[in-house]
């Protein structure tokens, strides 16, 4: 698609967007029929898929937080900010010493041509919600030196990527997981800068990456990484040929400098962690849109080795989905059921295992998850953070709201929560995108 054009239909999508009432009650009429209640846990109810002729466009428009505003802490907790003035902050990772490091990044500018118009506008869209910005392409480092639960220090700890969004540390070692390729620096424990030029370890696939986020995780024993691919489409309408090696989760050997696919038929895997007791890699994964408001639950679910789990042909096991074409019956039976629904549409990114934490005792054996929040459901969902409990490593029961009020009372994103993990003394880090902020989440003060 020639430039003008792009700059014709990109006029068009204002006009239909600045007729906001028309679009929602006129044009794209669907709602969802099922409370978002019914989406969670290990059996969501999956209505019969509820197409329409353009996506269902509820977006929230970024407010971002107001005199002193915060997101809302459970009974118990309380949370505050542990940094602020940020530029894009995504993801978060926490050094031996205690440093937290925030990856700043956004997705790749990019004008492909073969990308089609139902993406390209979904991505013009998208751009009201705060996903427009040029990508920062830097990771900063936090340092809190008197333990008090703000972070007094701020280094820009390391340019020169590209979209940087995963971080894992093996021995001297840190790993990026950049939109195109990992890549590695050295690093010595304390330093507050690194200047040396990022090393290509591996090449990613990219491309027209519709989802462009690369996590990257080191196992236990230090010897692999795990490295998660989204998918280059909703549901392979691009052609099943580019996506060759997506909506994947990839194993790393670092001595062998080997690469293979450990998992497969995961939409678009984002968050990583290792379940404590049983040493199980888990990752969050964000399904397909298009179908209603009701469809598809998002998920968090133990990653077998070799396992396939549906997409783009099935979803939650083996549902079908007959858009994806050609079909693969085959392969469909041995989609694998994910174990917990997380709510349709929530956009669930970061994970984060929770024994480590010191907090109540409540909040001490389950799973942490960022809920960046829905475009394609009516009403909303997602926009918070919730709480998985688990029991012998396995969920047990239902999810429990951590952090909300990131929407405000017209609905507007005062802030879009998107990587967890626990810092040095056991609380939990937070990262805000839109909001510019990474919250720490502890325990409530005693009140006299």
């Amino acid at each position: 698609m020639r430039t003008g054009s792009k700059i014709g239909l990109a006029a068009l999508a204002v006009v239909l967007l600045g007729g906001a009432a028309v679009v929602r009650f006129v044009v794209y009429p669907e709602s969802a029929s099922l409370e978002a209640a019914a989406g969670h846990g290990p059996n969501p109810v999956l209505p019969a898929p509820n197409p329409t002729v353009m996506p269902t466009v509820n977006i929230a428009r970024v407010a971002q937080w107001k005199d002193g505003a915060k997101p809302q802490a459970a009974a118990g907790l309380q949370v505050a900010a542990y940094a602020q003035g940020f530029d894009h902050p995504r993801w978060l990772h926490l050094l031996p010493n205690g440093d937290v490091l925030v990856a700043e990044s956004n997705k790749p500018q990019t004008d492909d041509p073969s990308t089609g118009l139902t993406d390209w506008v979904a991505d013009k869209v998208k751009s009201l919600a705060g996903a427009g910005v040029k990508s920062p392409e830097r990771i900063v480092l936090l340092r809190d030196r008197d333990g008090d639960g703000v972070a007094e220090e701020r280094h820009e700890f390391l340019k020169g990527l590209h979209s940087p969004f995963g971080m894992a540390l093996v021995g001297g070692d840190l790993y990026v997981a950049n939109a195109d390729a990992l890549v590695k620096v050295p690093y010595q424990e304390g330093q507050t800068e690194i200047t040396a030029t990022p090393e290509k370890v591996v090449d990613l696939p990219a491309g027209i990456n519709h989802h462009w986020t690369k996590n990257v995780i080191a196992s236990p024993d230090g010897r692999t990484l795990f490295v998660t691919v989204g998918s280059n489409s909703n549901v392979g309408e691009n052609g099943l040929d580019r996506e060759k090696g997506r909506a994947a989760i990839w194993e790393y050997t670092i001595a062998t400098k080997q690469m293979r696919e450990y998992a497969t038929g995961l939409r678009n895997p984002n968050g990583l962690d290792f379940e404590p007791t049983t040493g199980t890699l888990w990752t969050a994964v964000n399904e397909r849109d298009e179908i209603g408001s009701d469809l598809v639950p998002d998920y968090v679910t133990s990653v077998k080795e070799g396992g396939f789990y549906g997409w783009p042909f099935s979803y939650w096991g083996k549902h079908v989905d007959e858009r994806a074409q050609p079909q693969d019956p085959a392969l469909v039976a041995t989609a694998i059921t994910p174990d917990y629904a997380v709510g349709t549409h929530t956009a669930s990114l970061g994970i984060a295992f929770a024994m480590d934490a010191k907090l109540p005792e409540a909040w001490r054996n389950g799973l942490f998850v960022a809920q960046h929040g829905s475009w394609n459901r009516r009403p909303k969902s997602g926009y918070k953070v919730i709480y998985v409990p688990f029991k012998d490593g396995k969920p047990a029961g239902r999810s429990i709201d951590v952090l909300t009020g990131f929407l405000d009372a017209d609905e507007n994103a005062q802030g879009r929560p998107v990587g967890v993990a626990l810092d040095k003394t056991g609380a939990l880090l937070v990262t805000d995108d839109v909001g510019k902020t990474v919250w720490r989440v502890s325990g409530a003060a005693p009140t006299n």
